[in-house]
């Protein structure tokens, strides 16, 4: 695909960041995008590889050769329609997914890879530019009603597909607007919010209602909603996190939060909304941050940290250090463990590997001191490296150990299971479909576990091809 020698006259080239100095000054998206004709230059880069191992690394099986193909040849158009068939968000995982696709890449084997991300992101926005997408309705209406009870990437990509098949599909978020994560998760330099709401536009005009502010399973039960449906889909997410700390000294002190207590917040005040009645505000500005945790919520909370104004952030990972470079002939095309170095840790974070925090000491009943052990590579104390950094503002990035139990998981008495370090739904992986009643159906975070953005996606078009074959006998959406 692309150019048959493009790969041996062409280095890969990506986007770049604006400076740190620039982009700590707001909450704005600050990655610069590529030209046209450097776009070009990159998807000619895609070698006729015979088999496309970018297949293999994306969950929602982007044609990745095709479209790139398209765009190397200059047909936008007809590369936005073929990325749109599979993906029904596109700008969004072309702005937050961590690009598996990348990882198998076969010109990866070089360290070179497509930059498929990239390359995807561009055709996406260019497609809203252009003004292509449009409103997709269905031809006829099928008379069947579907509550989907969570509107965040599963949940929405479920939805879009469900009523374009011609069902009557009734969206139920418990915050102010739809997006989940998405947007009250992530933050707004990350991705900003205009990119849902025209979606959830586009969404409203293909016949999705979104009730918004209505927490199923408190304002509203779940089983009335059932009642009134011809089918109900769970995509709540996984939200209880992880608190490795419950039992450590200190744990009562003021200070100490979850990183989804604190990520909301700021994502509330950019966009004017209220924050949740009853919430302490939080804070960094002129605090000694620490983040425990070294994944994507881990970062999300330096880069918020810094733009609030703190006066240092540390990170604290209890893993060691990643290799900086893979070994290939053991890791390729699978997703590598190597060290990866985010745009907030860029923004001057202290990292520490290898460390395990014991316990937490304060003043006035507020955190000030955070204390710590080296551990092994088995992740066993080593005496003697005891020590305590300053910390006026902790936040919990451990992850999340599934859904929260006391709202719809308890109303229906759903079968929460562990799934390794993880608990979901026992519903079977063929037809998304809970054996605790015919109606019910769950995809994304709730099914499978804390994952991927681009994962949930392809959890909801695949609840939405089992959905409509449940109600009508057969489907012709995607699986």
């Amino acid at each position: 695909m692309g150019k048959p020698t493009g790969f041996l006259e062409i280095d890969r080239a990506d986007r770049k960041y604006r400076p740190v100095e620039e982009r700590l000054k707001h909450y704005k998206e600050f990655v610069v995008p590529l030209s046209e004709p450097e776009i070009k230059k990159q998807a000619a880069r895609c070698m006729d590889c015979g088999i496309p191992y970018c297949h293999n690394g994306c969950p929602v099986n982007n044609q990745i050769p095709d479209w790139n193909d398209l765009v190397y040849r200059g047909d936008w158009k007809d590369a936005a329609d073929n990325l749109h068939s599979t993906n029904n968000f596109p700008e969004v995982t072309g702005r937050i997914c961590p690009a598996p696709c990348e990882a198998s890449c076969t010109l990866n084997i070089d360290d070179k890879p497509v930059t498929i991300k990239t390359i995807e992101c561009s055709i996406a926005d260019r497609a809203w530019e252009e003004g292509w997408v449009q409103p997709l309705p269905p031809e006829k209406k099928t008379g069947k009603k579907v509550a989907i009870i969570g509107s965040g990437p599963a949940g929405l990509a479920a939805a879009q597909q469900l009523a374009r098949a011609g069902h009557d599909v009734h969206v139920y978020e418990k915050n102010a607007r739809p997006g989940g994560l998405l947007v009250y998760g992530i933050p707004d330099f990350k991705m900003e919010k205009d990119v849902i709401a025209r979606r959830v536009k586009q969404m409203e005009a293909e016949g999705v209602t979104f009730h918004c502010g209505i927490h199923v399973g408190q304002d509203l039960s779940a089983k009335y909603l059932e009642s009134k449906h011809d089918a109900v889909l769970i995509a709540i997410g996984s939200e209880q996190p992880f608190d490795f700390f419950a039992k450590s000294p200190g744990r009562n002190l003021d200070g100490l939060h979850y990183a989804m207590e604190f990520l909301p917040q700021q994502n509330r005040r950019n966009a004017g909304e209220p924050q949740k009645p009853k919430t302490n505000e939080i804070s960094a500005k002129d605090k000694h941050v620490i983040v425990i945790g070294g994944g994507d919520t881990g970062s999300d909370c330096i880069g918020t940290s810094f733009r609030q104004g703190a006066k240092s952030v540390t990170q604290l990972e209890i893993m060691p250090m990643p290799p900086e470079k893979e070994n290939k002939a053991l890791s390729w095309p699978h997703w590598p463990l190597k060290l990866r170095i985010s745009s907030s840790q860029a923004e001057g974070a202290k990292t520490e590997y290898s460390i395990s925090t014991t316990g937490f000491t304060g003043e006035d009943g507020k955190v000030k001191k955070l204390h710590y052990t080296r551990v092994n590579s088995n992740l066993q104390p080593v005496k003697g490296t005891e020590g305590a950094l300053d910390a006026d503002l902790v936040l919990f990035a451990m992850g999340f150990s599934g859904p929260v139990e006391t709202d719809i998981v308890k109303e229906f008495a759903l079968p929460v299971v562990p799934r390794g370090r993880f608990k979901g739904l026992d519903a079977t992986d063929r037809d998304y479909k809970l054996a605790t009643s015919p109606k019910l159906f769950c995809a994304g975070d709730i099914r499978r576990g804390q994952s991927l953005v681009v994962w949930a996606i392809r959890e909801g078009r695949q609840a939405a091809h089992a959905i409509d074959k449940f109600l009508m006998g057969s489907t012709v959406l995607p699986r």
